[in-house]
């Protein structure tokens, strides 16, 4: 079962796309100035919440450069509606998801600080900086509420007249709420159970490169062109038009490079709509690219739940019922999968690796007076694994088993899979016992007590965390990918999904390669523009590998289909007797073949004297089914108890992600999720005044983030089972990483730590200190 299929062009050469960037000849957002490009700069609210009172803008319309000044009326001018486009959902009792109506320019009232109040449009940067601070906004300021706690008091201030109780949303699953109450009763007559509350703490996307567009229209062709910094144009383009009112051939959606996304650049934000209005209305390109200042107040935001876990026991340890009860905030507005990640997303996790009989979720998503939440690498899943692998852990002490024994009870057996779960998903392939043993000898668990000893010996305290995760990757099925003929040298392969940093033209140029049976270097990759004309989504929910493989493999199936009608009438032969190999298609025992490019090139003919009905170039797409990667991540760590230091001194990562396309880069994919993961459990935290909303943790001043150094050493290794829910058995991996070294870092934290079982993130070192004092 310990599978490392990798194509024979893919192992270990270096990515295609690493030349230009190490040579700086990168094209990122900024690198790019379009004719006549004017620059943008918002106004943005000072304020949590506040009524607008008025909004003056002569004097900054009467300064040197301006073009415009556009406020929430030239919106409503344009016909735009909210901003706010939420996945439709369901919840309790059939009720609905409220999506409070998000400006695109707030004209009424501001909801958090950041809130888009006016867009200056002048010939320069500073000329459109200048003027912004001469837009006069009068506010009456009204009182915040920024924390789920404070929301959720019978009292608190009322966010949305439509949301009681700050309440956008209530969802449970199973959506039978007698099925709720026999968890409850389960859990209620149990031998023992097991309860733990974890928070996850907010946190700031802090991409390398902060958000950026360029927004332009051809009064012509009444069609608009955004280059921006996301990672799924054709799902922006989807979104922009739905709030736009426009046709999708109306909106060209293309990126270049992008440096760093995670999830938080895949949705619409207001900004992108106020350009595309600015560029219509001033007739010229309009550039904005935001400071870190701004990304800080304007960025979708992660995570900010706080979950409650009860988990019944029998006589013999094995786990009989999960009870989750979690609480997100979804910020001031809706965004478009907030409250999807919290329920759906984050519900489906469960049971993990663990075979629990029965489970029920219960989730509220409220607003508040902060910047929205949205997805963040994980998306829902790193929540519902911490919550997982914390009360795991506290079902080991109050049953006195094992932590490492109490984990194997409860595995599911490779017997029981296909396993279907109680939350609704079937697991269609793992083995995960495995998996735990593999890593548990990696990370040199039998040895352990004696490191423990030996930093005793130094006056530190050593402590070894253990986390098993499942996860579901794939979101969203759909997805395409085009071949088009070069002449008879190249081809080129289009992708409808844009890259982030994932390597796709690395990947995907030499899959298509090895199917087609040619040399890796006459494929060419084009991704990451709505013009291209590929179905596709966005580089989100560790999908990517697993998708557009399969649509790659799909629409070489297609062009090979037709290739064989065209070589049979030029090669004169039946269609039954030509085969394909070695990038020629042949006739059958003899040695009369043509190469794939001629034939491609010399349908084109057959097709004009309709011989045939359709070339070579193909375009397609088609559904994939999700995925569910696994695995088992260990940390230990080293704490001085004198000042608090915590020292990440080993990680092992065993991971099952189905077949490996690229070795080199799925271990970057998993480095890369430890180190953000890394960064939640001692560092990272976006913390608000809840005097006054503001975000006191506003530039990297405050926010902490982790470095090179704090980076442990990593023992990685993988048994993977192929998927069979896709051709080539591929899982996703970009998001384990992240998955699993939450509950492995806290863990350790709590091993060493005295009372460390209670502590929340960040692991600060003053929270540690604090608990060796109090030992």
């Amino acid at each position: 079962m310990n599978i490392h299929a990798t194509p024979h062009h893919a192992k270990e050469e270096p990515r295609i796309e690493d030349q230009p960037l190490v040579c700086g000849a990168g094209r990122f957002i900024d690198d790019d100035i379009a004719p006549g490009q004017a620059h943008a700069c918002f106004v943005r609210s000072p304020h949590a919440r506040a009524r607008i009172l008025s909004i003056d803008t002569e004097a900054a319309k009467e300064a040197p450069g301006v073009l415009a000044v556009l406020t929430g009326a030239d919106i409503k001018a344009a016909g735009i509606g909210s901003a706010s486009r939420p996945v439709p959902m369901e919840g309790r009792g059939g009720s609905k998801l409220i999506a409070p109506f998000r400006p695109v320019l707030a004209d009424e009232r501001v909801m958090h600080v950041g809130d888009c109040v006016a867009l200056v449009v002048a010939e320069s940067r500073l000329a459109a900086l200048d003027a912004a601070e001469l837009v006069a906004v009068d506010y009456e300021a009204l009182e915040p509420v920024v924390d789920l706690e404070t929301a959720a008091k019978p009292d608190a201030p009322q966010i949305w007249p439509e949301a009681p109780g700050n309440v956008v949303f209530d969802w449970a699953l199973p959506a039978d709420e007698a099925k709720l109450r026999e968890v409850d009763d389960v859990i209620a007559g149990a031998y023992k159970v097991a309860r733990v509350r974890v928070v996850n703490q907010r946190l700031v996307v802090a991409s390398m490169e902060t958000r950026g567009a360029t927004a332009s229209y051809d009064p012509g062709a009444d069609r608009y062109t955004l280059r921006g910094s996301t990672q799924g144009p054709n799902l922006l383009a989807d979104q922009l038009c739905a709030i736009m009112g426009l046709k999708r051939e109306q909106l060209r959606v293309y990126a270049e490079d992008i440096g760093g996304a995670f999830g938080m650049k895949a949705p619409a934000y207001p900004e992108y709509v106020a350009l595309l209005v600015a560029a219509r209305l001033t007739g010229r390109p309009v550039h904005w690219m935001a400071t870190r200042s701004e990304s800080f107040l304007s960025d979708n935001q992660a995570r900010d739940t706080i979950t409650e876990a009860a988990l019944a026991l029998d006589e013999n340890g094995k786990f009989l019922a999960l009870k989750i009860r979690h609480t997100a905030n979804m910020g001031a507005y809706v965004t478009a999968n907030g409250a999807f990640i919290q329920t759906s997303n984050f519900a489906r996790c469960f049971p993990g690796m663990y075979d629990i009989p029965k489970i029920g979720v219960e989730v509220k998503c409220l607003c508040t007076n902060t910047v929205p939440t949205g997805p963040y690498r994980g998306a829902g899943r790193p929540e519902a694994n911490y919550v997982m692998e914390r009360v795991v852990e506290e079902a080991a002490r109050i049953t006195g088993i094992d932590r490492v024994e109490l984990r194997r009870r409860n595995l599911i057996p490779p017997s029981a899979i296909p396993y279907r779960t109680a939350v609704g998903t079937t697991f269609d392939s793992g083995d995960f016992r495995p998996v735990l043993d593999k890593a548990l000898e990696l990370a040199g668990y039998d040895t352990f007590p004696a490191r423990r000893r030996e930093a005793e010996q130094r006056g530190k305290r050593r402590g070894f965390g253990i986390s098993c995760f499942l996860e579901h990757s794939g979101g969203m099925p759909t997805e395409g990918a085009a071949i088009t003929f070069n002449g008879r040298e190249s081809l080129t392969l289009g992708l409808g999904l844009h890259a982030t940093g994932q390597g796709h033209a690395t990947v995907f140029s030499r899959l298509a390669a090895d199917k087609l049976q040619i040399d890796p270097t006459l494929v060419r990759v084009q991704q990451g523009d709505t013009a291209l004309g590929v179905a596709g989504l966005a580089s989100v929910a560790s999908r990517g590998a697993m998708t557009v493989s399969n649509a790659v493999l799909h629409t070489i199936d297609r062009v090979l289909e037709k290739g064989r009608k065209a070589a049979s009438a030029l090669l004169e032969a039946a269609e039954q007797d030509i085969a394909y190999r070695d990038g020629h298609f042949e006739v059958v025992g003899t040695d009369r073949r043509m190469s794939l490019f001629e034939v491609a090139e010399r349908a084109k003919d057959l097709v004009k004297r309709g011989i045939i009905p359709e070339g070579l170039d193909t375009n397609a797409k088609i559904d994939t089914p999700q995925t569910f990667p696994n695995g088992c991540h260990i940390a230990e760590v080293e704490v001085d108890p004198d000042s608090g230091e915590v020292a990440v001194v080993g990680y092992t990562a065993v991971d099952d992600c189905g077949r490996v396309l690229n070795h080199m880069i799925v271990e970057g994919q998993v480095h890369g999720g430890i180190a953000q993961g890394l960064g939640q459990v001692l560092f990272e935290n976006a913390v608000y005044d809840r005097a006054n909303g503001q975000l006191v943790t506003g530039s990297f001043m405050d926010y902490a983030l982790p470095r090179a150094h704090h980076m442990p050493p990593i023992k990685d290794g993988l048994h993977n089972v192929p998927a069979t829910t896709n051709p080539l058995g591929v899982k996703g991996a970009g998001e384990g990483g992240t998955i699993g070294s939450l509950a492995a870092l806290m863990n350790a934290i709590a091993d060493a730590v005295p009372n460390g079982a209670s502590m929340d993130m960040p692991a600060t070192t003053e929270k540690i200190w604090r608990a060796c004092r109090a030992a």
